[in-house]
């Protein structure tokens, strides 16, 4: 019985493969709404497709999209915060299992990089890191919005807006100075601000490899000979491998320079 189901469901992807390549063959690419340059660059400015917010202001999507990502972790933090915490058991659940061993990865990881202060920064690079993979994976799921022009579109991942990855970089660096405010003060401070292309750096990193997954699915579907099939592999691809390498990056700098900046002068080599 397992053979013959096996059978079945081989011949049913051969023909669903076979009926896909015949589309891509026989179906012409339909006219598109502006060249594949206007599409990228747009995707990269957002000069064109601006969603309303509530009325009073135009933004862009990234915006939108960030506030979403930044609703729903709330809400879910509360929730666990107020029904699953309570109930944790000696003997863990799957659940309480995973939150333990996030926990304990983004703590382990403030301790290794900031052995002298690392309760806040365990904190904040938890936070970040969840944030920057949850945020990068939102685009996956296509919540729709409509634009000022009246088109429906998919909202984008938040650090795919230059605007949102800057922030989360001087956000980041504003972190590591105050742990070097709180080890060594002034001089914390000093060496701090000696890394001042550090929020440049890590902006643009977190914001180019988002962005290139954006643009590289955005080419892959505008051209219809690739959007059957292809598109959902490769989006789905690289937006889990840039959710978990960002997030690992970010965090792993931020714990990196805060150590080193909050370390007692004293014990420096």
């Amino acid at each position: 019985m397992d053979k013959r189901k096996r059978i079945i469901a081989v011949m049913l992807f051969s023909c669903i493969g076979v009926v896909l390549l015949i589309g891509t063959i026989v179906i012409k690419s339909p006219g598109s709404h502006g060249s594949i340059s206007e599409l990228m660059r747009d995707a990269v400015l957002h000069e064109t497709n601006k969603i309303s917010l509530l009325g009073l202001k135009d933004v862009n999507p990234g915006l939108i999209s960030a506030f979403s990502v930044t609703a729903v972790l709330f809400i879910f933090s509360l929730c666990v915060r107020i029904f699953v915490i309570p109930r944790f058991k000696m003997i863990p659940g799957k659940f309480q299992l995973l939150l333990e061993t996030l926990v304990n990865f983004f703590d382990g990881l403030a301790k290794s990089n900031s052995p002298h202060r690392n309760k806040f920064l365990g904190a904040y690079i938890f936070t970040a890191g969840v944030y920057v993979f949850v945020g990068t994976i939102f685009e996956l799921f296509g919540f729709q919005a409509i634009t000022t022009h009246g088109v429906a579109m998919a909202l984008p991942a938040p650090l795919a807006d230059i605007n949102g990855a800057i922030m989360i970089g001087c956000l980041s660096y504003v972190i590591i100075l105050s742990g070097g405010v709180a080890g060594n003060k002034l001089k914390g401070v000093g060496s701090t601000l000696k890394e001042f292309s550090l929020p440049i750096s890590m902006s643009f990193r977190l914001f180019g490899a988002l962005l290139s997954g954006a643009l590289v699915t955005e080419l892959v579907y505008y051209y219809i000979h690739l959007s059957y099939g292809l598109p959902v592999l490769v989006g789905v691809l690289f937006t889990l491998l840039h959710a978990l390498i960002q997030a690992y990056v970010l965090t792993m700098l931020t714990a990196l320079f805060y150590g080193e900046v909050s370390e007692p002068a004293h014990k420096k080599n």
